[in-house]
């Protein structure tokens, strides 16, 4: 006898999707408040623009192992406006000086991601991942450009091991979504530098 499959599209799976969706959507609100109660005004904004951008980017990833280049241009795109129009310095100058970050931060990721590829044979990071790279670039000062890195690559090796505690199956050529872990550092060490003032 097999079990039929239930009209309304009911059962575990359907009830797992909707959880989700439900924590995706605390987790934007959130972020969201968060990011106006940081910096009210236009910088909160931007903020907010962010989280839901970096949010997107987490949840695709996590579900396709893939960054949309159109999720990474629009968050390059807001970030250097935001630079532009709610730094200290002259816009020209905080939109140089963003600018000078991204390309470094792509540059190093490139190079990261060519070197691993030489010496291992395989692609050990895609391209969105270089792209979010220069994302940070655009949002995060000198500083917390290497403490986002960190959070994104603490947290994906923590995934990793408690995946593997709990019985899956990780070689030296799984593939991990990145960008589930950096998009959200990203934002985070925004707020925290938002929240100081910087």
């Amino acid at each position: 006898m097999t079990a039929e499959r239930p009209v309304n599209g009911g059962g575990p799976k359907a009830g797992t999707g909707i959880l989700e969706a439900l924590l995706i959507g605390v987790a934007g609100l959130g972020a969201v408040l968060a990011s106006f109660a940081a910096a009210p005004g236009r910088l909160g904004a931007a903020g907010a623009a962010l989280a839901a951008l970096t949010l997107a980017i987490a949840v695709v990833d996590r579900r396709r192992l893939v960054i949309p280049d159109e999720l990474n241009a629009l968050a390059f795109v807001v970030g250097l406006a935001t630079a532009g129009l709610t730094s200290e310095a002259p816009p020209g100058e905080a939109v140089l000086n963003a600018l000078l970050r991204a390309s470094l931060m792509f540059g190093a990721f490139f190079a990261f991601r060519a070197g691993y590829a030489r010496v291992r044979g395989i692609e050990g990071m895609g391209l969105g991942d270089v792209k979010l790279a220069a994302v940070a670039g655009v949002w995060l000062n000198w500083a917390d450009l290497p403490i986002a890195v960190d959070i994104a690559a603490l947290s994906a090796l923590a995934s990793a091991l408690l995946g593997r505690l709990s019985g899956k199956e990780y070689g030296l050529a799984a593939k991990l979504p990145f960008g589930a872990f950096f998009a959200p550092a990203i934002w985070i060490c925004w707020l925290f530098a938002a929240w100081r003032g910087d």
